[in-house]
């Protein structure tokens, strides 16, 4: 407010921005009231973007106010993964959003207030019956949203503007990125959270917002859904500070925007805890920090050295790898990490797995039979000489089948893991996961041949029963299995002496090939089994020189197991 001897004015109160005449002895310009807010985000580094943070508007770069439009710097960052220090890190979190220097609003999908007055629901659903009658622009769709009284309204005017033109950005991201645009069938619950989380959320901070000082800071911290992508969009569009933190890497502003954004990435990576509710009493010496910064340096993902179980909460998957019969024995010796298409990534691992059969028996007897038993003699080798070696199971799993399917129609392997039926909740957390993903891919695209009559839902219901029942010698060759190193192996010798190879040993084939296990298949007769059941394009087929019947398993010399046995004592230190 300006004071003149004939009372006072607001500066607003004249016209353009033109030299007026000398009021109490001093020059002055009067300045229109502000039509425009502009946005522009502001070239952050790591070393930089917290003071950038807790500057005020006019003090950031790209501020300018001319001729009626304002330009203000906008804060915008992502922080993916975690440091090596934990523990700072969750303290720091605590403290962005508890000490009152940082201003910032904390997010998260369990903090987010999810109530709404019925009121405001209805007139919701008001507009969406609008547009499905009338096939509203978006300009209008928003205009009927401010005439319901569902978008929030600011003091100042060139917010209460923003705010409108936000939502108009946000539905036209909507509309390009949804099937059917402003029709589709997600809309309602979008534009729900959107109006609910806009008065519980941003309400409070806009009633002290200024865009000539600041605007409202946020902090999105862990997982989200799509609403919550759309939201921050909002806030975005809005001119607010936005600060975005997960550390398992997951970057919920992907596809969203096309401009550039300061991200730093930080070494590891790991679930999203809880938001912490107090600081960590926990401090963490110079010692341990460097020798995690030597370990993290030599061990991260890609650079080929990694750790014992480093990769234990990864899922595992298998290339299945096509080999001559000589490279079967020479490959199968060697540890996951050094065979070819060996990858880590995004918390998954590929492992480059044998799935074999050898037919017949080589002329030359002691090379055939020194190979099998060298393999068998292995820690991480599994010999089955009896068959079949699965129990097929009766039980009826059409119901817990059904039930433990996503909405892509596929099993969710979250849902499978918690079912009261899961028989392998004693097992570590990752390996779970594995099983359970190795399940959902085997059902996904089922490779065993129907029986008559039998539909392709069928046998994936069959596939995902008989994974329930996995005998315990193969669940503890699993649980040997650090992904990186030495692959165990399956190896079945059938001489047709027991009996076949069944159906449900088929199915087990097909879940262990997609875990990453090796496997093996020995028929000195040279007849099929597991071609029974399987496609003969999933494995390789080696034919050796002679084909032999009830041939009985050469047992190792006493001497030559124990020399074995020494050796790979020595080789692991015992």
């Amino acid at each position: 407010m300006l004071k003149t001897g004939t009372g006072q004015f607001s500066k607003f109160d004249f016209f353009s921005c033109e030299k007026l005449s000398r009021l109490e002895g001093r020059d002055f310009y009067m300045y229109p009231p502000l039509s425009q807010l502009n946005v522009s985000s502001i070239s952050l580094s790591y070393e930089n973007w917290q003071a950038m943070l807790k500057k005020q508007l006019p003090e950031r770069p790209n501020y300018s106010l001319e001729k009626g439009t304002i330009q203000i710097g906008q804060v915008v960052g992502k922080f993916l993964g975690i440091p090596i220090d934990a523990d700072e890190y969750y303290n720091q979190l605590f403290d962005y959003i508890h000490n009152k220097e940082w201003e910032l609003q904390l997010l998260t999908e369990a903090s987010l207030n999810k109530t709404i007055d019925n009121a405001h629901f209805q007139s919701i659903q008001k507009v969406i019956n609008i547009n499905n009658e009338q096939k509203l622009s978006i300009n209008r769709f928003t205009a009927f949203l401010d005439g319901e009284q569902l978008l929030l309204k600011s003091k100042v005017p060139v917010i209460h503007r923003k705010l409108r033109e936000a939502m108009i950005a946000t539905l036209e991201l909507y509309a390009n990125r949804e099937p059917s645009g402003l029709k589709n069938h997600e809309l309602r619950r979008i534009l729900v959270d959107l109006v609910k989380w806009s008065i519980n959320h941003l309400q409070q901070p806009l009633d002290h917002a200024d865009p000539q000082r600041a605007m409202p800071k946020f902090l999105w911290y862990g997982d989200f859904k799509k609403s919550h992508q759309y939201f921050l969009y909002y806030l975005l569009k809005l001119g607010c500070d936005i600060v975005i933190f997960h550390p398992e890497g997951i970057d919920i502003l992907a596809g969203l925007i096309e401009e550039p954004v300061f991200t730093h990435e930080y070494p590891n990576k790991q679930p999203a805890e809880s938001f912490p509710m107090e600081k960590r009493a926990r401090k963490t010496t110079v010692a341990y920090r460097a020798s995690k910064e030597i370990e993290t340096i030599l061990n991260q993902e890609g650079s080929g050295l990694y750790k014992p179980w480093q990769l234990r909460d990864y899922t595992p998957s298998s290339i299945t790898l096509k080999t001559t019969y000589d490279e079967l024995y020479i490959l199968s010796k060697e540890i996951a990490m050094v065979r070819p298409n060996f990858e880590v990534g995004n918390g998954q691992v590929k492992i480059p797995a044998i799935f074999a059969k050898v037919q017949g028996v080589s002329k030359n007897r002691k090379e055939y039979w020194d190979r099998i038993q060298a393999l068998s003699q292995f820690e991480h080798s599994l010999l089955i000489r009896r068959l079949p070696f699965t129990i097929p199971s009766t039980a009826d799993f059409r119901f817990h089948y059904r039930n433990a399917l996503g909405h892509d129609g596929y099993v969710n392997p979250d849902k499978v893991m918690q079912s009261h039926y899961w028989p392998y909740s004693f097992l570590a957390t990752g390996l779970q996961r594995g099983i359970a993903n190795a399940i959902r891919r085997i059902c996904e695209k089922p490779e065993l041949k129907p029986l008559p009559s039998e539909s392709l839902d069928e046998v994936r219901m069959y596939l995902f029963t008989q994974a329930m029942f996995m005998p315990k010698n193969i669940i503890q060759l699993m649980e040997r299995f650090d992904y990186s190193q030495h692959v165990p192996k399956l190896m079945i010798y059938n001489n047709e002496g027991t009996g076949p190879l069944s159906r449900s040993d088929a199915a087990l084939l097909l879940l262990l090939n997609q875990f990453g296990i090796d496997i093996i298949l020995y028929n000195p007769p040279g007849h099929n089994d597991i071609e029974n059941y399987l496609d003969e394009r999933l494995f390789d087929k080696h034919w050796l020189d002679d084909v032999v019947f009830d041939l009985e398993f050469k047992e190792p010399s006493l001497f030559k197991k124990g020399l074995f046995q020494g050796i790979l004592k020595n080789l692991r230190g015992d």
